[in-house]
């Protein structure tokens, strides 16, 4: 008997004959915080699946944010069988590889077999994630964790016609998960998507539909804050009830946390304990406002982003304000209106620098971040520049850029170009309409994503 168990943030565990073969993201986040102490998880994970995880034969990782790929988790798991995605770059195998783990990289769009009852799929994408398809008794689950299905929304419904129940887990909610610390020039806060982003049922519903799912489990959601100085943002966090609002009719919801039988299809929810964070201070994390950056630490500041080709072309300044003092790097003179100013504590900049995991402050919320010319992090490209291609996919200068997308459209085929139109074409209606819930909005998404 096959069956899987979904519990943490974003961990499945797969099970044949109750020995469990299969892990995905293991990060026990009620012990070990995530994004410099600003995360934590939203419930406890019983003992028993943390055994299960431990006693997993292969552990597979999606990508390296320190909600599924957590360094603090990956010591308990030494001496384990790792599964990793073949990403362009292959940076969190060349770094685990020099530890004591047995790594084997997937190949990108082909069947593995586990078993002879469980067998996985992992395609990767262009920025830096992957997505894993499991056969576990003839069931297949689609885990989407936070990747989207940009690139492969026609491969995985070409695939999920073979099957009957197709079930979905898929980053959902409000969508905090993402950079929301953020002002315009004047000082103004920009309110987050994330605060009319409420019909989280609606959302699963459309991207199930577009792969052929018909059950949906939420999923890679279950975070909230706990640093003093980013627990703002724990208003903008999905409550657990929310997650079925606008949820189609046609599409069978799963709550989280749940055991499925894959013979018969019956699931029992786990109901882990919901944890009340303890608001810990910056300190706690090394972190000290008032400290600021010494000329070592501002010329290593400036070479992280000096040698990043595109950054310097498309961008006039950036600038970093640390423990009250302004650090400006100059990039390109005859932009001086397009920049950006960051509001962040010495430590968590230099360790997020020096182990270039820049993306992890801003998914932390506690640094503050101040447009000039832009409307976000993603005009002109600055955020896959700096922290998909450049940081995991060691695409510095424009050529490696462009080697780097090429590769990605070799592995996607003619889909690549429709996609990034889609995808450009979401995002410039993005910027007019604001409020997720309005009428015209879900209808462009509902069209946009029927026509994926």
């Amino acid at each position: 008997m096959q069956s899987i168990s979904t519990i943490g943030n974003a961990t499945f565990i797969a099970y044949d004959d109750h020995s469990p073969i299969l892990s995905t993201d293991p990060w026990f986040g009620d012990e070990d915080h995530a994004y410099f102490g600003s995360w934590t998880l939203s419930h406890e994970i019983p003992k028993k699946y943390k055994n299960d995880v431990l006693n997993s034969k292969y552990l597979w990782f999606s990508h390296g944010h320190p909600d599924h790929l957590n360094p603090i988790s990956l010591k308990r798991f030494e001496g384990k069988s790792l599964l990793l995605p073949d990403h362009v770059g292959s940076r969190i195998y060349q770094d685990l590889g020099e530890r004591n783990y047995d790594i084997q990289v997937l190949p990108d769009r082909k069947w593995v077999d586990l078993t002879n009852k469980i067998k996985v799929l992992c395609i990767t994408t262009i920025m830096q994630d992957s997505i894993l398809l499991m056969d576990i008794g003839g069931k297949l689950f689609i885990n989407l964790n936070d990747a989207g299905t940009r690139g492969c929304t026609s491969f995985i419904r070409k695939e999920a016609k073979k099957y009957k129940d197709i079930y979905l887990l898929s980053l959902s909610g409000y969508g905090d998960a993402d950079m929301i610390n953020c002002y315009n020039h004047e000082g103004k806060f920009i309110i987050p998507p994330a605060k009319n982003n409420t019909l989280v049922g609606e959302q699963l519903s459309l991207t199930a539909k577009s792969i052929n799912a018909n059950h949906v489990i939420p999923f890679s959601s279950h975070h909230q804050y706990q640093r003093a100085d980013s627990i703002w943002a724990q208003d903008y966090v999905t409550p657990i009830n929310a997650y079925d609002s606008g949820l189609h009719d046609d599409i069978n919801y799963i709550p989280p946390f749940v055991d499925i039988n894959c013979n018969s299809g019956k699931f029992r929810e786990i109901k882990p304990a919901e944890i009340s964070p303890i608001i810990l201070q910056p300190e706690v994390f090394e972190d000290n406002w008032s400290d600021q950056l010494s000329s070592e630490d501002f010329q290593s500041v400036k070479k992280y982003f000096i040698e990043k080709e595109l950054i310097r072309k498309r961008f006039g300044f950036i600038e970093f304000l640390v423990g009250g003092q302004k650090n400006f790097i100059s990039l390109n003179k005859s932009l001086p209106k397009r920049g950006i100013r960051f509001e962040v504590p010495r430590s968590s900049l230099m360790k997020a620098i020096n182990y270039e995991i820049f993306d992890d402050l801003l998914i932390g919320n506690f640094m503050r971040t101040t447009f000039f010319g832009l409307r976000s992090l993603y005009d002109f490209d600055f955020n896959p520049l700096v922290t998909k291609y450049a940081d995991n996919g060691k695409a510095k200068t424009e050529e490696e850029v462009y080697q780097y997308i090429n590769e990605y459209k070799k592995r996607v085929g003619r889909q690549f170009i429709f996609d990034t139109f889609l995808d450009k074409s979401a995002n410039l209606l993005n910027r007019f309409l604001t409020n997720r819930n309005s009428r015209s909005r879900r209808l462009l998404k509902s069209l946009y994503y029927k026509v994926k």
